[in-house]
């Protein structure tokens, strides 16, 4: 096998010993013809992994005010638990639709697989989903929204600081797992960063959840400055680990990263997601001190919604660069060539 492989680098290494010939190319090329299966998603997905990512991160963002944040800053748990179950009910739905045969989407909820990352987030999304509505109407119960009967009584006896804690845990799970289950497939722009596709995706839908809620939280007069200002500082933290994720992928992934550097995925990549949905809404954040712009809610409603769309243009790019990558064969060749030369991790 040594032999064989010896013999093929050679050829490919000819240098000026001669042209390469057709078998040369037909080794790196396939014919043209895609190696591996591309994945068929399109824009049900895409829009799942952006609200999936918001209905996670909200929630465990609400979770975390109402354990350790100030009194003051209920207005934020009140958002993020709202938010949280409106952007996690068309979740399923999408879900559904992409499905082959979408009546047998229970089929999914036969069996636990623990080795599939599908079955696995499967489990994960409706484990969430049940936190998600209980917290949900545990907040409409605290709002008055359910009356003053047996049934707001009920609801509003209910643990809910255990019940946020609690979901924290699948509620990250689904904020991150989507970077997770790309990675876990043979598609080189995917499997080549498997080691921080997951954190990239958590980051993302860490600063896209902490701007719909600064975004729903705009024009609350009732908000106070220190909340809008501990929203503010979680969002930088998140879009500067999002950024520099994304830069440790660009050098890790090389060459692979073609489909999302050039032509039109990698324009919508630079400008969208990092020029407008990470550098500029950080510089609109360092403005307001200097006063540049007079009014805050102009200036957070503005910031949220470039980062908002800059997460939504990371999760399409993922996806159309992941199909791109999966339809060139020589992307794929060139991977496993890297897998191969670097071996098997040492015991």
């Amino acid at each position: 096998m040594e032999t064989f492989e010896r013999r093929w680098d050679e050829r490919r290494g000819r240098g000026d010993r001669g042209p390469r010939t057709t078998a040369d190319e037909a080794r790196d090329s396939y014919y043209g013809v895609p190696a591996v299966h591309g994945p068929h998603w399109n824009w049900l997905i895409i829009v799942y992994f952006f609200l999936g990512g918001i209905a996670g991160a909200a929630y465990a963002i609400a979770a975390l005010s109402h354990l350790v944040g100030p009194a003051e800053d209920r207005r934020i748990v009140r958002a993020g638990r709202y938010l949280s179950l409106a952007a996690l009910i068309p979740s399923p739905v999408l879900l559904i639709l992409d499905l082959g045969r979408p009546e047998r989407f229970l089929h999914m909820l036969r069996v636990v697989k623990l080795r599939s990352p599908m079955s696995v987030g499967t489990w994960g999304l409706t484990i969430f989903g049940g936190f998600s509505a209980v917290s949900a109407l545990v907040q409409a119960a605290e709002d008055g929204l359910l009356g003053g009967g047996r049934l707001g009584r009920t609801v509003r006896a209910w643990p809910a600081r255990g019940i946020g804690a609690a979901g924290a845990v699948p509620a990250l799970f689904v904020a991150g797992y989507t970077g997770v289950l790309l990675a876990a497939t043979a598609v080189p722009l995917w499997a080549k960063n498997a080691l921080l596709m997951g954190p990239l995706f958590l980051s993302s839908a860490v600063s896209t959840a902490t701007s719909a809620i600064a975004l729903a939280l705009a024009w609350d007069r009732g908000t106070g400055e220190e909340t809008r200002h501990r929203l503010e500082r979680l969002e930088r933290v998140a879009m500067l680990a999002e950024l520099g994720l994304l830069v440790a992928s660009r050098v890790r992934l090389g060459e692979t990263a073609r489909p999302v550097t050039e032509g039109r995925t990698g324009a919508l990549l630079r400008y969208g997601t990092v020029g407008a949905g990470l550098l500029l809404p950080l510089a609109l954040q360092l403005a307001r001190p200097l006063g540049l712009i007079r009014s805050p809610r102009i200036l957070t409603t503005l910031a949220s919604l470039l980062v908002l769309a800059g997460g939504l243009i990371l999760r399409y790019a993922a996806v159309v660069g992941g199909r791109a990558a999966a339809d060139d064969p020589r992307a794929t060749f060139a991977y496993a060539r890297a897998e191969r030369d670097e071996g098997p991790p040492a015991s």
